[in-house]
């Protein structure tokens, strides 16, 4: 470990943060049944910044990032975030549990999970050549009643966590996108509200499969969302017929498909 000193910036943006905030983050992983820990923004208190795989950011405040802000590194693994000082092992095939702090019942949204290729070691990863195809996504489940059922709802009810798998045919250095996308004041224009969090992952297994260069839909972070773009801009109080996912397709190499809208 090492120590570090904060830039006046930052202090000062820390300072003028909110005492309470209702928002989450991924604060813990569970693979292969050991426990790791997540992304918590508490590392900015520490004097050296801990091990783990989560990547340090300045969500401070556990808020958001914005529409306005898709164009930049922000949105790729939250404000002003660097690379987690570990790498959790999983097995390819395998299923991760994602557990967040909180998350509160009138956030309604998406979850989606990304994987992008490291070029090396993920821990010393530059973001900005980070490339990532989606893995996972699940969005509106039910709309018998607005604001609807989402897979928001589906983590909230699953003691805030969310399970995902690792691909079967990867194996390597990567750092997965995990993100929910808060859909309550998407109404407006910039009401959207983005919260990825970034984890370092070594997958261990005999896959070579390299999706972007199999035909998946293979963007860098700022490329991933437009502000007004399906699923971004939108208001979820208003009966729904369905609901489009926001960015890339899941990968079409995957062996099992998108929590589909149940009419």
């Amino acid at each position: 470990m090492h120590s570090f000193t904060l830039p006046a910036v930052a202090l000062a943006a820390i300072a003028a943060l909110p005492a309470v905030s209702a928002h989450g983050y991924v604060s813990g992983v569970v693979a292969g049944g050991k426990w790791h820990p997540g992304g918590s923004p508490q590392w900015i208190y520490d004097s050296t910044k801990p091990q783990q795989a989560g990547w340090f950011a300045y969500n401070q405040d556990n808020g958001f990032v914005a529409p306005s802000e898709y164009g930049d590194q922000n949105i790729t693994c939250h404000k002003g975030a660097t690379p987690g000082t570990t790498s959790i092992t999983v097995a390819a095939g395998s299923t991760i549990d994602l557990q967040w702090n909180t998350w509160p019942s009138s956030h309604h949204g998406p979850v989606i999970d990304y994987l992008a290729r490291c070029d090396g070691d993920c821990t010393s990863q530059d973001k900005s050549k980070l490339i990532f195809f989606k893995v996972d996504a699940a969005g509106l489940t039910s709309d018998a009643s607005p604001p609807g059922t989402w897979a928001t709802d589906k983590l909230i009810a699953n003691n805030n966590t969310w399970t995902m798998k690792i691909p079967s045919d990867l194996s390597g250095n990567f750092v997965l996108r995990h993100e929910i996308i808060a859909l309550h004041s998407a109404g407006n224009a910039d009401g959207a509200q983005n919260y990825p969090n970034c984890i370092n992952l070594k997958i261990t297994g005999s896959g070579t499969t390299h999706p972007c260069n199999s035909g998946a839909d293979c963007r860098a972070g700022p490329g991933l969302y437009k502000a007004t773009g399906p699923g971004i801009l939108i208001n979820i109080y208003t009966t729904l017929s369905s609901y489009s996912m926001p960015g890339p397709k899941v990968w079409s190499g995957l062996k099992r498909r998108m929590l589909a809208f149940v009419a």
